[in-house]
């Protein structure tokens, strides 16, 4: 046990199980998903000319992960794969450091292992990691912040503690670069760690000091960011807003997160049945309530409450959803699947309500150590932190709202997946039982497939398009005359333009041209006016007969892990007269 111990045998193997996965997965696909495609060019011309020149996609600095990616590009070479590994080498090393971190918060080796499984196997994690999104980098940040503000607490010195509230700023500060949320470490979580440790002279006075260098960086960063051309800046104060369908998003947003953390979530199942009728009836209600704020058409088929309940990056229909191709997308999980899911997680989080009100205390381990992270000492260090990252969510929502629709989507709820898997888990340990049971391992695993076979999807389809451009090509039509989904469009407009078309770019002044309507009788293309460059004639679908019908080329068929058939995509019309 001592060499375990030494060698962190349990957070290698998350860290290792993490890499498995993806390589069994094979993620690797020759254009951008979503808007990593932006980015990664950005990462390309670092590398080549050793300065950040945004190319007008991105309200996030993206610093750190550009730096990361241009190293690969110098190690290995370019291509869209070798820079998303960044990504990987970074969730996995994340892995890790949140396998240690559950430790320190005084989750049992095992039980921290579990949960840990549980969230990097989940199919959001799984998929973002192999994407050059900035999600992971923000989280890994997040992560160590956390781990360095829990070392700090449990420091034998006070010159120990303070280099970890040392480690803590510089770690949310420099990947906060990447991803701005992260900024919150410093903002808010290493303020609530100094909090924790104000009784002590010496810390508080060192750790205040580290955490003003920290302001001043997070200050700093934001003055360069404005002033740097082809950006496009957060825009303040709040626009008009439906209230009634932003309550919805956030509620199918928050019930989405036991689904993202089934395995730890599920065994709160059983507790249902050893809880006070009142109890249960209490928390029928709150999902009744739920029920009847949906629109009268959605309550007689239990939609709204089949999982996932938020549809983005995990949906019904496997992985990524928003890339807007025509037609509908195969289906991946029927609605018996999703109806079995949403009983093992909103079933999970009514019997984790049922039993917080147990008469009963909570149990403790005898093996456990005596000196023990607080449950208040916890909550302060945590809570303020998800309250924050919540309000930030909110504001965002309404800050983008446009037309009266919020955007939240389930990849933001990734800071908020680790406060709950740690609060999950150590209620679970300190309330219930001191081991997590052996269903949680059988659901890691069945976790960890569904994961696999998400992002295996997702990359083979996003093969099939890179395919079925290849073989128009071949036939003479340019890629400017394809409408291949808006993540595609953003990667052609990059080869033809120095930035993208974006009307919210703010320098240079005239960055973005004004563009007219299509002419009638042309399919609609999505965010056209983003890439003037393309003038379609044809388009990508799923469905052959979408927009003005077949055009006279071969489909392209994927392969789907785990679902009944394969997928097609077909290449469409998109004018009346579209001719080869």
């Amino acid at each position: 046990m001592p060499l375990v111990r030494r060698l962190r045998l349990p957070a290698v193997l998350c860290a290792l199980a993490v890499l498995i996965c993806e390589l069994i997965a094979r993620p690797y696909a020759n254009m951008g998903i979503c808007d990593d495609g932006p980015y990664i060019l950005v990462a390309q011309k670092l590398a080549a000319t050793g300065h950040v020149a945004y190319n007008g996609w991105s309200a996030a600095m993206l610093l750190w992960q550009l730096y990361v990616g241009a190293a690969f590009v110098k190690l290995l070479g370019f291509s869209f794969t070798t820079v998303r590994m960044s990504t990987l080498l970074v969730a996995v090393l994340m892995a890790f450091f949140l396998q240690r971190t559950l430790v320190l918060a005084d989750i049992t080796e095992r039980n921290a292992t579990l949960g840990t499984l549980a969230l990097v196997l989940s199919p959001l994690y799984l998929l973002l990691s192999v994407t050059f999104m900035s999600d992971i980098h923000g989280l890994f940040g997040i992560v160590l912040c956390l781990y360095g503000c829990l070392r700090a607490l449990r420091a034998p010195s006070a010159n120990s503690s303070v280099g970890w509230l040392c480690f803590a700023v510089a770690a949310s500060a420099i990947i906060g670069t990447s991803r701005q949320l992260t900024w919150l470490g410093v903002l808010v979580m290493v303020p609530c760690t100094l909090w924790l440790l104000r009784s002590q002279r010496r810390v508080l006075l060192g750790g205040v000091a580290a955490n003003l260098a920290g302001f001043v960086s997070v200050f700093a960063c934001m003055l360069w960011l404005k002033r740097q051309p082809y950006t496009t800046p957060e825009q303040f104060g709040i626009g008009a807003f439906n209230v009634s369908y932003t309550l919805r998003q956030f509620t199918l947003f928050f019930l989405d997160i036991p689904f993202l953390l089934l395995p730890v979530g599920a065994v709160f199942l059983p507790q249902i049945f050893k809880s006070r009728r009142r109890v249960l009836a209490a928390a029928l209600l709150v999902l009744a309530i739920f029920l009847a704020v949906y629109p009268s058409h959605l309550r007689g088929r239990f939609e709204p409450l089949l999982e996932p309940t938020f549809h983005d990056w995990v949906t019904d229909r496997g992985g990524f959803d928003g890339m807007v191709l025509k037609g509908t997308a195969p289906s991946f999980l029927d609605r018996g699947a999703r109806g079995f899911l949403a009983l093992a997680s909103l079933g999970g989080l009514i019997g984790l309500i049922a039993s917080s009100f147990n008469a009963q205390g909570p149990r403790q381990d005898p093996s456990a150590p005596a000196e023990r992270l607080s449950w208040k000492s916890l909550g302060i260090l945590l809570g303020p932190f998800a309250l924050a990252y919540t309000l930030l969510l909110v504001y965002r929502a309404l800050t983008i709202a446009g037309a009266g629709t919020p955007e939240v989507i389930d990849r933001y709820a990734l800071g908020l997946l680790v406060v709950a898997l740690i609060a999950a888990t150590r209620y679970y340990q300190d309330g219930i039982d001191p081991r997590l049971p052996r269903a949680a391992a059988v659901l890691v695993a069945i976790t960890a497939m569904y994961g696999v076979a998400v992002t295996h999807n997702t990359f083979a389809l996003y093969r099939a398009r890179v395919s079925l451009m290849t073989e128009l090509r071949a036939a003479g039509v340019p890629d400017t005359s394809v409408d291949n989904g808006w993540d595609y469009n953003l990667d052609v407009e990059l080869q033809h333009a120095s930035h993208i078309n974006n009307d919210e770019i703010v320098l240079p002044a005239d960055a973005y041209v004004p563009m007219t309507d299509p002419p009638a009788g042309t399919c609609e293309m999505f965010w056209y006016r983003y890439t003037p460059h393309i003038d379609a004639r044809y388009g990508v679908s799923f469905d052959p007969n979408a927009c003005y019908g077949p055009a006279p080329f071969a489909p392209v068929h994927y392969n789907r892990w785990l679902a009944s058939k394969p997928g097609t995509l077909y290449v469409v019309n998109y004018r009346v007269s579209s001719k080869q």
